[in-house]
C-alpha cells in the first residue's frame, strides 16, 4: 500500500481532512461542518489519479480517530461516509 498522510485543517465551524499520497501531487478531501458538537461529513473527493488506493477510507478513519480523541460525534451526510459507517459497526460510538 502506498503511503498516505492525513492532515486536518479547521476554519471556525468548518474544516477538511486532506490526504497526501506519497507518489502524487493530487490530494483527497473529506470536508465537514460543525454544529453543536456534531461534525457533519459533507463531501469526500478522491481524484482519479489517486483512486483505488484506499484514500477515501483513510480519510474517514482519520475523522473517526479524531472524533474519539476529541470527543465529537460524526453525522455522515456524503454517500461514501454513510456506506463506510454501515460497513464499520464498531464506529457506532462516534456516530450522531
Amino acid at each position: 500500500m502506498v503511503a498516505v498522510t492525513i492532515t486536518k485543517h479547521e476554519d471556525g465551524a468548518k474544516g477538511e481532512y486532506v490526504a497526501h499520497v506519497a507518489d502524487s501531487d493530487s490530494t483527497g478531501l473529506l470536508t465537514w461542518t460543525e454544529r453543536e458538537g456534531v461534525h457533519y461529513a459533507d463531501h469526500t473527493l478522491v481524484p482519479r489519479e489517486i483512486g483505488g488506493r484506499g484514500v477515501a477510507g483513510r480519510l474517514v478513519e482519520a475523522m473517526v480517530a479524531d472524533a474519539r480523541e476529541n470527543g465529537f460525534r460524526i453525522a455522515p451526510r456524503c454517500s461514501y461516509v454513510v456506506t463506510a459507517f454501515e460497513r464499520h459497526p464498531e464506529w457506532a460510538d462516534v456516530k450522531a
